[in-house]
């Protein structure tokens, strides 16, 4: 008997100790890269990688993190620019999802429209991007 329940023991053990199909690990967070130009080439780079692809989810985290390269490296023009591909990529999220809310892309776009600095390419596009958001997010 005493054999029976120590097999029992060791088999509940044993099944706690392996985890439940299906669950995932939790993933260690992104190491944050420093600024430098190299980074933030290396970062659009990935980014339009992602966006020929069709990863727009992937392709937004980028452009956030060139966002990010761009503002550190003291650069609003290429801040604006980031902005207006990290919208886009809402859009075009949305464009195959209609249940995508447009409201970070909103927020997005206006910020870049108040960078005085973006180019004239830049502030054309933000206005294309613009007009497309507002038919869905009313203010």
């Amino acid at each position: 008997m005493k054999k029976i329940v120590r097999l029992v023991l060791a088999l509940v053990f044993a099944a706690a100790a392996v985890p439940v199909l299906g669950q995932e690990r939790p993933q260690a967070a992104p190491a944050v890269s420093a600024i430098s130009f190299d980074n933030w080439l290396a970062v659009k780079t990935k980014a339009e990688q992602y966006t020929r692809d069709g990863k727009f989810v992937e392709a937004l985290q980028c452009y956030f993190e060139y966002t990010r390269q761009a503002q550190g490296l003291g650069r609003p023009d290429l801040v604006a620019w980031g902005k207006n591909n990290a919208a886009y990529m809402i859009v075009r999220r949305h464009m195959l999802d209609a249940t995508v809310d447009l409201a970070p892309a909103k927020k997005l776009l206006e910020e870049a429209m108040d960078i005085a600095q973006a180019s004239e390419e830049c502030k054309k596009c933000l206005e294309m991007n613009l007009e497309y958001v507002n038919q869905y997010v009313k203010r």
